[in-house]
C-alpha cells in the first residue's frame, strides 16, 4: 500500500466506505427516477402507499403530498450521508499521510506493519521491514537551507515509490528516516531489494534551485515471521541500519 496510489494502510476501510456510499447513492437516485418531485410524485407516492399498505381511496392529495415530502427528505438525507462518508474518507487519508511527502506517516506505517506481521504469522508467509536513514541531511540544510532538505526528502520518497510494489508499504518514520514493508519475501530477497532501493536513491542527485544534492542512505533489514512484537521488528531494523551506517553508508558511485 502506498499513499497516493492505493494503497495505505487504511485502504480497505476507505474502500468499504466508498462501496457503502455507492450503494446508498444508487438507491437514493432511484427515487427521482421513479418520479419524486412535481413531475412524477404520483408514481413515487403510489409506490410508497403500496409499501405502507394504503388503499387507492386512502391515497388522498394530502397523503400524496406528505409522502412526496417524506421521500424527498429521505433522498436529501442519503445525499448528506454520501457527502459525510466522502468527507470522512478524505480525513482518514489525511490522517494517514505524511504532511510533506506522499507516503504513509509513522502511525499508519506501524498499523500496516502490525497487520502484515499478523498475516505473516497466520499464513506462514514471511515478510521484511527496511529502515532507511538519509545521510548528509545536516550538511544539505546548513549549506542550502531547509527547503533544499525538503527537496532531498522528496527525492528519496519518489525513488522508494518508483520501485516498490503496490502491495508494499512505504512510509516516513520521522525526520530523515523512512520505512518499507515488503510482503511475502525471504530475507535474502529483502536484502537485495534494500540494496536496489538504496541504489535508486543515489543513482541520481536531487535537484534544488539548480543545485545538485548528493543524497546517500544507510539501511537495515529485518525479516519477520509475525511471532515477534511490532516494536521488536522495527527496532531490529533500526539497529541494523545504525550498524550499516557505522560500517559503510551507501554513497554515490558505491
Amino acid at each position: 500500500m502506498k499513499v497516493g496510489s492505493s494503497t495505505g494502510p487504511r485502504g480497505s476501510a476507505r474502500t468499504g466506505a466508498t462501496g457503502g456510499v455507492s450503494g446508498v447513492r444508487s438507491t437514493g437516485a432511484a427515487a427521482p427516477a421513479g418520479g419524486v418531485g412535481s413531475a412524477g410524485g404520483v408514481g413515487a407516492a403510489a409506490d410508497a402507499a403500496s409499501i405502507l399498505g394504503l388503499s387507492e381511496a386512502e391515497l388522498t392529495p394530502k397523503v400524496r403530498a406528505a409522502l412526496d415530502q417524506l421521500i424527498g427528505e429521505v433522498v436529501r438525507l442519503r445525499d448528506d450521508l454520501d457527502r459525510a462518508r466522502r468527507r470522512i474518507g478524505h480525513l482518514e487519508e489525511l490522517a494517514d499521510q505524511d504532511t510533506l511527502l506522499p507516503l504513509a506517516n509513522r502511525r499508519a506505517f506501524l498499523r500496516e506493519l502490525t497487520r502484515l506481521m499478523a498475516f505473516a504469522e497466520r499464513y506462514d508467509s514471511p515478510g521484511a521491514v527496511i529502515y532507511f536513514d538519509v545521510n548528509g541531511m545536516k550538511q544539505i540544510n546548513d549549506n542550502y537551507g531547509h527547503p533544499a532538505g525538503d527537496a532531498a526528502l522528496k527525492h528519496v520518497a519518489e525513488a522508494l515509490l518508483q520501485i516498490t510494489r503496490g502491495s508494499d508499504v512505504v512510509g516516513r518514520l520521522g525526520g530523515d528516516e523512512f520505512g518499507v514493508i515488503l510482503v511475502e519475501v525471504s530475507e535474502e530477497t529483502a536484502l537485495h531489494k534494500a540494496q536496489d532501493l538504496a541504489n535508486a536513491i543515489v543513482s541520481e542527485p536531487a535537484v534544488w534551485n539548480g543545485h545538485e544534492l548528493n543524497v546517500g542512505v544507510s539501511y537495515g533489514v529485518y525479516a519477520f515471521s509475525g511471532k515477534e512484537e511490532v516494536d521488536e521488528a522495527l527496532s531490529a531494523a533500526d539497529q541494523r541500519m545504525y550498524e550499516h551506517k557505522r560500517g559503510k553508508a551507501v554513497a554515490v558511485g558505491e
